[in-house]
């Protein structure tokens, strides 16, 4: 796919695809429902839904739908635990690269709701990182249709 000339070709596209890896589903299902239901709210696009195992995924599932065409934004969610070892920082690392890269590659934007949390801990505050990511699905939402209404009025002449 060739990189778009302008961003109105792009918000042309009545599709946004949403990513989300299924590693701790409960809490990633809260930013999914909550970026569905905001985004209904701003922008009539349909929003198609994907799942990969994990966050490490998440960056392939992006690039194969930018390069599609059929898709005007792809969201990412995810949460990226620290076990207590570091591999946690290389995989958020990757993942974050990996969307970065292709939103450069395709002209797609792409929005990050992959969550690292510092101090994470089932045993810790799980509320408090549900409630968290019901606030990181509204603003995914926000940015999405944001980004979208300003490439529809950047229409080159």
């Amino acid at each position: 796919m060739s990189f778009p000339s302008n961003g109105f070709d792009i918000a042309a596209r009545d599709r946004v695809a949403f990513v989300q890896s299924c590693w701790h589903r409960d809490i990633v299902d809260r930013l999914r429902d909550s970026f569905l239901k905001e985004f209904s709210n701003l922008d009539g696009r349909r929003v198609d839904l994907f799942e990969v195992p994990g966050a490490f995924e998440i960056p392939l599932k992006a690039k194969v739908l930018a390069a599609s065409g059929d898709y005007a934004a792809i969201v990412a969610a995810g949460l990226i635990v620290d076990g207590g070892v570091y591999r946690h920082e290389f995989v958020a690392s990757a993942v974050i690269d990996g969307l970065m890269s292709t939103q450069l590659e395709n002209g797609i934007p792409i929005f990050s709701a992959v969550l690292t949390p510092h101090d994470f801990s089932s045993n810790g505050q799980p509320e408090f990182f549900a409630e968290h990511f019901v606030l990181k699905g509204a603003e995914a939402a926000q940015a999405c249709a944001t980004t979208l209404a300003d490439y529809t009025r950047e229409r080159v002449a």
